[in-house]
C-alpha cells in the first residue's frame, strides 16, 4: 500500500520542526533522524518502505536544517537540546514510545536518547556513528580517526565555513556528497533538492552550529557512559570516509542487546547506496513492533 508524504510544522521544545509524516496514523511510530548536511529527504528510500510495512513514520528536519526553526546561538544546539526536540515530537505524536533510527548526527541524537531516556524508546538503529564514548576516545587515541575528523576543527571557525560552503552554488557541499559516496548515489535531481535546502535562510550556520556546540560545550557524563539497555542494531558501511569501521565494533560492548552488521562496499551513505538491504534489516529488527495486519 502506498501512502502520501504529509508535510507538517510541529511545535517541540520551544521551536517548530518541519516533519514529513507517512503511513497509518495508528501504526507504531518510527522517527528517522538525518545527519549533516542532509534533511528529511535523506530518508527518501526508507520512508515509503517502513510506511508500507505498517509503521507511522516521522522524518523531521532537525533544528537548524531546511524548513525547521534555526535558533541563532551556538548554545541552542547542545546534544541535550537536540535530544529534547525529539522527546517533544513523541509528545506531539501522543506516543509513549517510538523506535528511533539515526544516521550521522541523527545517530548521535539516537545514542543520547537511548542512554538518557530508554523508557521512551522501543529500540534504536544506528547508521555509521559510534557510541559517543567510543568516538571521544578515538579522537584522543586514534591518529587515523583524528585525521579523518579534520573538518570538525575547521567548522569551529566563524563565518569562513559558511562562505566556503556557499561558494559557486554550494559546490563544496555537492562535491562532498558525491566525492564520499559510490558513483550514482546522488543524482543531479537529488543534489538540486539539497542545494534548495542549504539555501534556506540561516541553514548553513544552523547545521554547522551542531559541530560548534559539541566541540565547545559537550561533556560526556557518567550516564552517557553507561551501557545501552534497549535493543540496538548498528549498520555500518566500511568505506566510510569520515569514521573508522572499528569504531562500530568498539561500540558493541556498551550495548547490552547490541548487533552489528557491516556493509563491505558501502560508504557513510549506506542507506542511500543499499536501500533494499538496509530496509530489510530495519524491518527485521522492528519485527516485534510490526502490526499483525501489516503488508
Amino acid at each position: 500500500m502506498a501512502f502520501d508524504l504529509e508535510h507538517h510544522q510541529v511545535p517541540t521544545n520551544g521551536i517548530m520542526l518541519h516533519v514529513v509524516q507517512c503511513g497509518l496514523p495508528a501504526g507504531p511510530l518510527v522517527v528517522l533522524l538525518h545527519g549533516f548536511p542532509e534533511f528529511w529527504y535523506g530518508w527518501r528510500h526508507q520512508i515509503p518502505a517502513l510506511a508500507a510495512a505498517g509503521f507511522r513514520v516521522w522524518a523531521p528536519d532537525q533544528r537548524g536544517y531546511n524548513l525547521s526553526s534555526k535558533p541563532p546561538r551556538v548554545a541552542d544546539y547542545t546534544i541535550d537540546t537536540l535530544g529534547a526536540d525529539i522527546l517533544g515530537l513523541l509528545e506531539a505524536a501522543g506516543r509513549e514510545k517510538a523506535t528511533v533510527i539515526g544516521h550521522d548526527w541523527g545517530a548521535a541524537v539516537a545514542w543520547w536518547l537511548a542512554a538518557h531516556h530508554p523508557e521512551r524508546l522501543r529500540r534504536v538503529a544506528i547508521l555509521n556513528v559510534p557510541h559517543p564514548a567510543v568516538l571521544r576516545q578515538a579522537l584522543r587515541q586514534m591518529p587515523r580517526q583524528l585525521l579523518k575528523s579534520w573538518y570538525i576543527f575547521f567548522f569551529q571557525l566563524p563565518w569562513l565555513p559558511e562562505k566556503l560552503f556557499r561558494r559557486r552554488q554550494f559546490r563544496f557541499g555537492r562535491g562532498a556528497l558525491r566525492g564520499t559516496s559510490r558513483p550514482g548515489t546522488f543524482t543531479s535531481e537529488d543534489l538540486h533538492r539539497y542545494t534548495e535546502a542549504w539555501a534556506q535562510p540561516g541553514t548553513l550556520t544552523g547545521m554547522l552550529n551542531w559541530y560548534r556546540a559539541a566541540f565547545r560545550r559537550h561533556r560526556l557524563g557518567k550516564q552517557a557512559m553507561k551501557n545501552i539497555s534497549i535493543p540496538v542494531r548498528i549498520l555500518w558501511g566500511k568505506q566510510d570516509a569520515f569514521l573508522e569501521p572499528e569504531l562500530a565494533q568498539l561500540s558493541l560492548p556498551l550495548c547490552e542487546q547490541g548487533e552489528l552488521l557491516y556493509f563491505g562496499d558501502a560508504t557513510h551513505w549506506l542507506h542511500q547506496e543499499e536501500p533494499a538491504a538496509v530496509n530489510m534489516l530495519l524491518l527485521e529488527f522492528m519485527q516485534a513492533d510490526k502490526p499483525a495486519s501489516a503488508v
